[in-house]
């Protein structure tokens, strides 16, 4: 089974990693719209689980407008396509209404990654409006001067207490030590 956990919309692909809030959020798109489809269509509801298995093993690829490769539970080495809503798998002429697992699951995955990019869309638009709103200070809060990468930068810490802050500074200092200078008597000091 592959685990998916973000999606990359200008490649159009799903990357790997077990523990990541996109995969929790391809999940949760893929079960609402499986639920969508057991309610519209309740003949078919052994056929909506199989292609939510298909969908979240990673076995759809959009290949075009209206067109999916969709592969096989059964045979490995098998892709179906579906091409303007029809299927090309033997149980597409018996399914009700011609809803086989191939089609459901073509479906299913195009509704869910509009589903997932409208709240992804919904999420960015809030998060950019967190910046019109004035935060008020910081209870605890330092700046410290490091070089990172050959340049100098400065770095602000905040906190609700000066203990955590403190404590973080003391995590960032260790991750990047002071550089040893030369005084002009020539011994280095730190």
């Amino acid at each position: 089974m592959t685990i998916v956990t973000s999606y990359d919309w200008e490649s159009d692909t799903w990357t790997h990693n077990s523990d990541n809030p996109a995969r929790q959020a391809w999940r949760t798109a893929v079960a609402e719209v499986a639920e969508k489809a057991k309610q519209t269509l309740p003949e078919c509801n052994g056929r909506v689980e199989k292609a939510v298995q298909i969908v979240l093993n990673g076995d759809v690829e959009l290949v075009g407008d209206r067109k999916a490769k969709v592969a096989s539970q059964s045979q490995g080495s098998i892709s179906y396509f579906i091409v303007n809503g029809t299927c090309e798998c033997k149980d597409y002429p018996r399914a009700p209404s011609r809803w086989c697992k191939h089609r459901l699951a073509y479906g299913i995955y195009k509704r869910a990654s509009t589903l997932v990019k409208e709240k992804v869309i919904q999420r960015e638009s809030i998060e950019s409006h967190r910046f019109d709103i004035p935060l008020p200070e910081a209870p605890a809060s330092v700046n410290v001067r490091l070089t990172l990468g050959g340049r100098e930068v400065q770095i602000t810490l905040r906190d609700t207490n000066e203990q955590n802050m403190l404590e973080r500074l003391e995590k960032l200092l260790q991750r990047f030590p002071a550089e040893k200078t030369k005084p002009k008597g020539g011994i280095p000091t730190k």
